[in-house]
């Protein structure tokens, strides 16, 4: 499939019906080399077999009914302390995304990166960095047309459940155009994200924040408290009331509990 779009946004791009895991195909075309794969490549699929969440979760999508791509950048003169940036980035990007095409729906960017509809899951990210330190692989997957019980969890949706018809086309240039240019921006500030206004976008869609969270760490430690900023590195700041301080999550899964 070729996308006329491309050319003007993306420096390579490459379509397959059905893949395993575009995150897993692409990280290992990387490895050839930037002149074959460049910053901004691109790589997209109809269908995954066995595409990954975070936690290693299962993120599967059916031919035609989601949006798989991945996204290789390669921002030589931003340091390896900034790439933390990087899925929020994208997050952003699908939230900007999502409420262009449901102008009317709550759409809240769920740090770091899950993108929900009503307080509903629509999109993931996925991000892997490069065995070499020079590079990141971004995935995110997107419902299309997915009904509920096509949906592995009912706490999830689709752009067809809430009133949209998108194909993949046209969902897969929004998205390009979104991530590219929060990119561009972000890359000309050499991974600032104060300087390229990343953080204060990020926080204005962020629907974790202003609320009570549980942070589940990879270990498996727990944290309970109030979300109320993203810090300068891209780390959710949690209120924790029993400690009487600040606790700051670099890594792990929210759950969203009740508002205040």
């Amino acid at each position: 499939m070729q996308f006329s779009f491309a050319p003007s946004v993306v420096n390579r791009l490459d379509y397959v019906e059905v893949t395993g895991s575009t995150n897993t195909d692409l990280v290992a075309s990387a490895a050839e080399g930037a002149s074959k794969w460049p910053d901004l490549s691109v790589l997209c699929a109809s269908k995954q077999t066995a595409g990954r969440g975070r936690a290693g979760r299962e993120w599967q999508s059916d031919q035609d009914a989601s949006l798989s791509v991945s996204i290789l950048v390669r921002p030589h003169e931003v340091s390896l302390q900034n790439f933390g940036w990087l899925p929020i980035l994208a997050g952003l990007a699908m939230t900007q995304t999502v409420s262009g095409f449901l102008p009317e729906a709550k759409v809240e960017l769920k740090w770091p990166n899950d993108v929900l509809v009503n307080d509903k899951k629509i999109s993931g990210v996925l991000s892997e960095l490069l065995a070499d330190g020079t590079g990141v692989v971004i995935g995110a997957g997107l419902n299309l047309s997915q009904s509920q019980p096509e949906l592995p969890i009912a706490a999830a949706t689709s752009l067809a459940i809430e009133g949209a018809s998108i194909g993949f086309e046209q969902s897969l240039e929004a998205y390009l155009r979104n991530f590219v240019a929060l990119y561009r921006e972000f890359v000309a500030h050499r991974g600032n994200a104060d300087a390229s206004g990343l953080r204060r976008s990020a926080q204005a869609k962020c629907g974790s924040l202003a609320r009570r969270v549980r942070a589940i760490m990879p270990g498996g430690q727990e944290v309970e408290g109030n979300a109320v900023a993203i810090d300068e590195s891209g780390r959710l700041v949690i209120s924790v009331e029993s400690l009487d301080q600040l606790y700051v999550v670099a890594a792990g899964d929210i759950v969203h509990l009740r508002h205040n």
